[in-house]
């Protein structure tokens, strides 16, 4: 049977940040957590292939205490089982302390629950925005790879290959590899499932297991939270808002709104750019 780890995030949610006019910086008091978009995404392809063929599914999260809530809302939706990594001597992690604290969690889960065959991330996260945690944890571990995937074809556990889609900027992209892999999710990959009855009491009773620094004799603290993070923010700030002027176009049929509209921006903008003079 398949094991497949989901790698997820608790963020905050995006409809709910603000922003600290004094400092530019994200206000968190009081915006709730929600558990990281495209990582839901990976989450239900997971329990998609554990569904059609059977799969053991492991989440798996690096963050504070209450980070606790996402892992359970992942039990509900169907998740076997979920993991939160949490110490003060990971705070302050940046992408590549923190690819290297989530792959030495994976390499751990093999060990306690059985080697890993699949590993899912989303895309990006909603607050960080970078998606270099998940080709980093790829990387760690030594897996292939295939970032931006839109749909998985084929899942084949007797030939250990799998067959995907990715989302190019110029068209789509169709490839095969090899087991151990590690997939990055889009939106596009499913649609998300809601949790069932016996799912969410489940998660009401179910107690993640809780790894800190102590349960990774061999994690190098060097490596960790900030001193592991050479990732220097030198500043940051708030997209200033033009206002625009706006124009209504007007017509009898759409053909002659077209008309005009064509009109208006070949004799204001067209001769600009092309360098014209009237």
């Amino acid at each position: 049977m398949l094991h497949i780890v989901v790698c997820i995030k608790q963020v905050p949610d995006s409809r709910e940040i603000r922003i600290d006019p004094k400092n530019n910086t994200l206000i968190r008091q009081g915006v709730p957590s929600i558990v990281n978009f495209y990582d839901l995404h990976g989450l239900e392809e997971a329990l998609r292939i554990k569904d059609e063929q059977g799969a053991k599914v492991t989440v798996v999260t690096m963050g504070p205490p209450p980070a606790e809530k996402s892992l359970k809302e992942c039990i509900s939706l169907g998740a076997d089982e979920a993991v939160l990594v949490t110490d003060r001597g990971f705070a302050g992690a940046d992408t590549l302390a923190t690819s290297y604290v989530v792959a030495s969690t994976i390499a751990k889960v093999a060990e306690t629950w059985g080697p890993v065959d699949m590993v899912f991330c989303g895309k990006q996260t909603l607050d960080g925005d970078t998606g270099q945690v998940g080709p980093g944890i790829a990387c760690r571990l030594d897996l292939e790879q295939l970032t931006y995937v839109s749909k998985v074809v084929k899942v084949d556990e007797v030939n250990r290959k799998v067959t995907v889609q990715r989302l190019l900027e110029d068209g789509i992209e169709v490839v095969e590899t090899q087991m151990p892999l590690l997939i990055t999710a889009l939106k596009e990959l499913n649609k998300v499932r809601r949790a069932s009855l016996p799912g969410m009491i489940r998660a009401a009773r179910y107690k993640p297991t809780v790894w800190t620094t102590a349960d990774f004799p061999g994690l190098e603290k060097a490596k960790i939270g900030l001193k592991g993070s050479p990732t220097i923010v030198s500043k940051t700030w708030v997209p200033e808002i033009k206002s625009v002027k706006s124009e209504r176009v007007e017509g009898d049929s759409p053909e002659a709104i077209a008309e005009a509209l064509g009109g208006k921006l070949w004799d204001a903008e067209l001769p600009k750019r092309l360098g014209w003079t009237s």
